[in-house]
Parts: C-alpha cells; sequence; structure tokens
C-alpha cells in the first residue's frame, strides 16, 4: 500500500506535536458516515462536504466540559467561512457523560448555548466504536502506523476541505488556542470543491 505524504495533524502530547500519516487505501473520508443526531435523526455528514469540519466528543462531568464554551465561540466565529463543529457525546473516559441524550441536549443549550450539531451519545472506543472514530483513527495513525486511540474527552479531529483528517488535538488543546485556529484558519483559505 502506498502511504500518502505525511498530512499537517498534530497530536499534542504534553507539547510535542506528532506527524499523523493515513493510508490511501484504507483510510474512507470521515464524512462519508452517517450518525443519529441527539434529537435521533439522522445526520448525514456527507452534507458537510466542502466544509472544514472540526469532530469533538464531549462529555458534560469532565475537567475539560468548559470547552464547549470556546467550541461554540469559533462556531459562532466561523460558521459563516464553511466551519463546523461537531459534538459527539460519550461516556468512556470515566464515566463523565452518563446522562440520555435528552439531559446532554437540556445541559449543552442551558449552561453553553450550544448550537452547533450535537450527535447521540455514541461509544468511541472499544469493540463497539463507531465506524466514523475508526475511519478517525485509521487516518491518524502514528509514524510507525500505528492507530493511537482516543485519549479522553474532548479530543478533536480537523477535517479539511476536501474531506480528509488533516489534524488532531489531544483534550488540553484548548478550542481558542493559537495552534487550532491557525489550522482552522488554513483549512477555510483553501477553496471548497
Amino acid at each position: 500500500m502506498k502511504a500518502l505524504p505525511m498530512i499537517a495533524a498534530i497530536a499534542m502530547f504534553g507539547s510535542v506535536a506528532v506527524s499523523c500519516r493515513a493510508e490511501d487505501k484504507t483510510v474512507n473520508s470521515p464524512l462519508e458516515h452517517k450518525l443519529t443526531d441527539i434529537d435521533g435523526n439522522e445526520f448525514d455528514l456527507t452534507k458537510l462536504k466542502g466544509k472544514v469540519v472540526l469532530i469533538v466528543n464531549v462529555a458534560s462531568e469532565c475537567g475539560y466540559t468548559p470547552q464547549y464554551k470556546g467550541l461554540q465561540e469559533l462556531y459562532e466565529k466561523y460558521e459563516k467561512d464553511g466551519f463546523v463543529v461537531i459534538g459527539i457525546p460519550s461516556n468512556e473516559f470515566g464515566r463523565q457523560e452518563p446522562g440520555t441524550d435528552k439531559e446532554i441536549k437540556e445541559f449543552c443549550s442551558t449552561k453553553y448555548k450550544v448550537t452547533f450539531p450535537m450527535m447521540s451519545k455514541s461509544v468511541i472506543k472499544g469493540n463497539q466504536q463507531i465506524p466514523l472514530y475508526k475511519s478517525l483513527l485509521e487516518a491518524t495513525r502514528n509514524d510507525k502506523g500505528e492507530i493511537q486511540q482516543v485519549g479522553w474527552n474532548f479530543e478533536k479531529f480537523l477535517i479539511g476541505r476536501d474531506g480528509r483528517v488533516v489534524g488532531r488535538f489531544k483534550s488540553g488543546v484548548e478550542p481558542t488556542s493559537d495552534v487550532l485556529i491557525k489550522a482552522i484558519k488554513a483549512e477555510l483559505d483553501k477553496p471548497a470543491k
């Protein structure tokens, strides 16, 4: 299998940046998947092709939960330019998302005024991992070709206008951090296809 050139993916481990690569024949665009939104409706990610998408696994009872505020700010600031945040609640990390979809929606809309698309609570790690996350992890293999599982809540995957993963950011990278905003702007500056 022919490896693609290194993509501009950043996985923050403390202050160290790690490049990731994707294998041409094994990686489908994450935007080829369908999810269920927080209201129980089908959400077809193909409708986001040509946009810049930030996918984040979220939780209501985590030390990183205040990042909802920054995610909402990013969404409001760049939505008009073709940017979308997708929140995917999961309970795999410290059982910090115990609520139902209805409770999660109420929490997000009341406490953080979230208006970006929120999906139904999903499994993103382990044997029942949703296909979207299999694609995201496959696309961000490390330099040795190994899949790196999501480490904690609020890990972020950035998908460019071409539908490929262009960045991965660990939980500690704030939504309004310079490194993330720079990566988002770089993708927004590219022409939509």
